[in-house]
C-alpha cells in the first residue's frame, strides 16, 4: 500500500522586495490593570527598516504614472533609511540611485548603501546636525540636470500610502483595535500613513507623534539634536506628509531619554532598536499607567539597531558629547520593574478577592 505524506506548501520567493511587511509584535510591558505596550518590530523588513515599505510604493506609483523609464535614475536626499530602501528598489528593477547624505547619517546606512551600488554625494553637516535643507537643494540640482527622478518622500503622497499594509497589519494580529498608536515623525509618512488607513477601516486609534527635542515639526524652538530619520531643522519646510490633522498629540523627547530607552530595552530584552523608536517607547513607557485599563497601545520601531553600534550603544561616543546618564538608565528599569510589580500585585488582589 502506497503511503502519502502531507508536506505543507513551499514557501520561497525570489525577490528581496516579496519579503516586505509582516513584521512581528513584540510585548514589552503590561500592567495590573490589563494593559500592554507592544513594539512593531519594522526592522525584520528587508533592509532594517519600516522605510522599504514606501520606498516601492512610491518607485511603483513612479512606474504607473509614467515618470520612471527602464534604465532611468533615482535621486533622494536622505539620513539612511530611505535610502537603502530606494536601493533595493533599485537594484531589483534596473534603475540607478544618488542618494544626498551627510555626516549626520549612520556610517552602517551609509555602508550598506555603497554596498548596494549607490552613489553617495556628500553635504556638509558641520557635525551639528541633518543638513535637510542643503541636501535638498543638491538633490533638486541633480534631477534637473540629469533628468532624474526625485520621489521626494517629504512630498510624495506615496510616501504615506506606502504604509496602508502595515495598519491592516496591525489590526489582523492583534484581532483587536489599536488603542495608542506612537511613532516617530519626520516625513510624516510612517505615523500619518498607518493612522490614516486604521481610520479608514475603522479603528478609533489615538496617535501620538515624537520628534527630538529642536526639531520644529511641532513648533518647537529650533536646536541641535543627534537622532537620525525623524524631526526637522530650523529652516526647513515641513511638507504635507506630516498630517496634523491625523496626529491627536504631538511630543518631543530629548536624546539622552531617546538613547536611554533603546539601551534599557536591549538590556532587558535582548532586542537593539534605533534612537526614534527609543523615543517612542520612552513615551509610550511613562504613558502606559495612565491609559485606561485593557488598552493596547503600539509603538511603531522603524529601524535596528544594529546600525548604531558605534554611536548610540557605544558608551564613549555618548559621553563625548554629553548624551550618557546612569541615573536615566536606573530610572527606567526602575520604570520596567514597577509595571512587572504591578503585575504581581494585581495577581494578589484577584486571588484575595475570590478567596
Amino acid at each position: 500500500m502506497t503511503r502519502h505524506i502531507s508536506r505543507p506548501a513551499e514557501r520561497v520567493v525570489t525577490t528581496c522586495s516579496e519579503l516586505i511587511g509582516d513584521t512581528p509584535l513584540l510585548e514589552l510591558a503590561r500592567t495590573g490593570s490589563g494593559s500592554r505596550l507592544l513594539l512593531k518590530l519594522e526592522q525584520f523588513n528587508p533592509t532594517g527598516t519600516c522605510k522599504v515599505r514606501m520606498a516601492r510604493e512610491m518607485i511603483l506609483a513612479a512606474e504607473r504614472d509614467g515618470k520612471l523609464k527602464p534604465g532611468g535614475r533615482i535621486v533622494e536626499p536622505t539620513s539612511g533609511n530611505t535610502g537603502t530602501g530606494l536601493a533595493l528598489a533599485a537594484v531589483e528593477r534596473g534603475y540607478k540611485f544618488t542618494a544626498v547624505v551627510d555626516s549626520h547619517a549612520s556610517r552602517d546606512k551609509l555602508r550598506a548603501m555603497r554596498a548596494m551600488g549607490v552613489d553617495l554625494v556628500f553635504v556638509e553637516s558641520k557635525g551639528e546636525g541633518p543638513s535637510t535643507v542643503e541636501r535638498r537643494r543638491i538633490a533638486g540640482e541633480i534631477a534637473e540636470e540629469t533628468g532624474a527622478l526625485w520621489p521626494d518622500q517629504h512630498y510624495n503622497p506615496n510616501n504615506n500610502n506606502g504604509y496602508v499594509g502595515l495598519a491592516a497589519e496591525l489590526l489582523r494580529d492583534l484581532g483587536t483595535d489599536v488603542d495608542y498608536l506612537v511613532g516617530a515623525v519626520g516625513t510624516g509618512g510612517t505615523l500619518c500613513g498607518t493612522v490614516r488607513e486604521l481610520r479608514r477601516l475603522g479603528s478609533q486609534v489615538t496617535s501620538i507623534g515624537v520628534e527630538p527635542t529642536g526639531s520644529i515639526i511641532f513648533g518647537g524652538k529650533p536646536g541641535k539634536y543627534w537622532q537620525t530619520g525623524a524631526g526637522a531643522p530650523g529652516g526647513f519646510t515641513v511638507g504635507p506628509n506630516v498630517d496634523h490633522a491625523l496626529i491627536d498629540e504631538g511630543l518631543t523627547v530629548g536624546d539622552i531619554d531617546a538613547f536611554t530607552a533603546a539601551r534599557v530595552v536591549a538590556r532587558r530584552t535582548g532586542m537593539l532598536v534605533g534612537g526614534t523608536a527609543g523615543a517612542g517607547i520612552h513615551v509610550a513607557l511613562k504613558r502606559l499607567a495612565l491609559i485606561e485599563p485593557n488598552s493596547t497601545m503600539v509603538v511603531l520601531v522603524c529601524d535596528a539597531g544594529e546600525k548604531y553600534l558605534d554611536t548610540i550603544y557605544d558608551d564613549d561616543w555618548l559621553r563625548e558629547r554629553h548624551l550618557f546618564d546612569e541615573t536615566a538608565h536606573r530610572r527606567l528599569h526602575r520604570l520596567f520593574d514597577a509595571y512587572r510589580e504591578s503585575i504581581y500585585l494585581a495577581s494578589r488582589t484577584a486571588a484575595a478577592v475570590g478567596a
